[in-house]
């Protein structure tokens, strides 16, 4: 294995140290003097991470690449909040719907290994955020609950040999649901606040040693400081730092609206390092002018050559702790961790029915099954995956209801569903026993707050008029259901195809639901 020296911030240039605090990202859509510029960096021991999300194209090569140049220890990081590879979980959420810790860690030392074996040595895992809008990127919305399992996922990444990275801090609630990838979000929480609520999770990581780094958010706290958001807001960073956070500050992709919109690009990347953050991630593929932004924050005094060596010296102390981890990390899995860890999509699946109701319906009855797809999709061609993340094929399920269920019949509809669909759906009705609808939502990055159409809930309303719904089988964020009729069953399971197949197995009767919920679902 290549012999790696660690840096000595006695020995960096100036040049080295405005690189040391840029977390350079590329990908297989860069321009070619982009890619070899980072790599010039890297050459020359000015670049103090690399972004190589995995999956982008040409991830692996750009791996190889990095750990074929750097002499250092580069931070190379990803995120992994889905998982990896075959270990795809469906968010975080179904993590902490599995009801044990024990899942959580197996989570996080299989997807660490995983990540460790490619060449990543930093996964921004686990995420931290608390919401009560049933945002599925996050544990849920008792802070409790969001310790014992971020603190269970980062033990096993550790073991894995990877640092952990908390997000999206300081993980306050959204009030206003807004997605920072498209306008500036805000919360109203003080710092007390903050500490006794949001920054719970975070203080007991810290404190246990598994916190080895934060993401900034985007999010601004009016009450701290009415004028920058976290990511660019030293009053805010400091709430962390002054309860004794030595490790390092990554900011979320600067390329957000939250950001671009009233702070710009060059300028944000001065502001975020001046803020304390120690990482400015760019998450472009221009990072000529992403290090120039850099350099022109300190040139002109945005960024002080105070704020700049502490900035290096943490991100030196994060490259010396990935050497550490490397030496004592584990070298393989066992078979009971992958086993726990595919098995989340599984047994994080939960279920209700009305009193003397059993979730499970007649695998011999004539059943209407309505599943719904993006709008996106061509409904004469079903064999396409309906999801960029490779998680709900209609064709699939399709298959696996016939398998199920052989007396019933399968009808696919839009989530802006079309005359069409919604009378195809309401003919066959009255041909069958009943109606079970497979509805969905996913935290789309620039598709705003989720929610079902205004149409989806026409159709199951109308439907339910004459109690033509037995059940609900719904994946994803629960919390817009709050606008359907009563449904006597509901199933709810995550983002994950192994969810959907355990879902409809658990309708046939042939599984039971073992999973919790961990946000509040109300029906009328």
């Amino acid at each position: 294995m290549k012999k790696l020296t660690e840096l000595k911030f006695e020995e960096l240039t100036l040049d080295q140290k405005l690189g040391m605090v840029h977390a350079a990202m590329i990908n297989g859509n860069a321009k070619e003097e982009e890619i070899e510029y980072v790599f010039e960096r890297i050459k020359n021991r000015a670049l103090g991470a690399i972004w190589i999300q995995y999956g982008m194209k040409g991830w692996q090569e750009f791996l190889k690449r990095v750990h074929e140049t750097a002499d250092y220890p580069i931070l190379i990081i990803t995120d992994c909040e889905n998982g990896i590879d075959e270990y795809q979980v469906g968010r975080h959420n179904p993590i902490a719907c599995t009801g044990d810790e024990k899942y959580a860690y197996a989570f996080g030392k299989v997807v660490g290994f995983t990540a460790k074996n490619y060449g990543y040595n930093v996964v921004c895992n686990p995420v931290l955020d608390i919401d009560n809008n049933g945002f599925v990127r996050c544990f849920g919305k008792d802070k409790n609950v969001i310790a014992k399992m971020g603190s269970a996922e980062a033990r096993g990444m550790h073991e894995a040999g990877v640092l952990t990275v908390g997000k999206h801090y300081p993980s306050g609630r959204n009030e206003m649901n807004i997605d920072a990838h498209m306008a500036e979000s805000v919360s109203s929480q003080t710092r007390e606040q903050l500490l006794d609520d949001s920054l719970f999770a975070y203080v007991k990581m810290m404190k246990a040693g598994l916190l080895d780094g934060v993401m900034t958010s985007h999010q601004k706290f009016s009450n701290i400081d009415d004028k920058y958001p976290a990511s660019l807001s030293k009053k805010v960073i400091d709430v962390i730092r002054d309860e004794g956070f030595d490790g390092f500050c990554i900011t979320d992709a600067l390329g957000m609206m939250g950001i671009r919109a009233k702070f710009g690009d060059a300028e944000s990347k001065g502001l975020a390092i001046a803020a304390g953050n120690d990482l400015a991630l760019t998450y472009g593929n221009k990072p000529i002018a992403d290090q120039e932004a850099i350099n022109k924050g300190y040139e002109n005094g945005i960024i002080t050559e105070e704020q700049l060596n502490a900035c290096v010296k943490r991100v030196l102390l994060a490259q010396h702790k990935t050497m550490l981890l490397d030496e004592s990390r584990c070298k393989e899995l066992t078979d009971e961790e992958i086993a726990l860890c595919k098995d989340i999509p599984k047994v994080s699946v939960y279920a209700q029915a009305d009193e003397g109701l059993t979730p499970a319906i007649s695998k011999d009855g004539k059943h209407l099954f309505a599943v719904m797809v993006r709008n996106e999709m061509e409904l004469g061609k079903v064999e396409v995956d309906t999801f960029s993340n490779g998680w709900l094929f209609p064709d699939k399920i399709t298959k696996k209801i016939t398998e199920l269920f052989p007396n019933s019949k399968v009808r696919l509809f839009h989530e802006f569903p079309t005359q069409h669909h919604n009378h195809g759906i309401f003919q066959d009705s009255v041909t069958h026993d009943d109606v079970i609808f497979l509805t969905y939502s996913e935290p789309l990055a620039y598709a705003g707050k989720e929610a079902l159409t205004s149409r989806v809930v026409s159709l199951i309303e109308c439907l339910q008029f004459t109690n033509r719904v037995s059940a609900l089988l719904h994946f994803g964020n629960p919390c817009i259901l709050g606008d359907l009729p009563h449904i006597p069953r509901v199933i709810l399971g995550g983002l994950n195809n192994e969810s959907v197949n355990a879902s409809l197995e658990i309708l046939a009767g042939d599984r039971e639901a073992k999973g919790v919920t961990t946000f509040d679902i109300k029906l009328n």
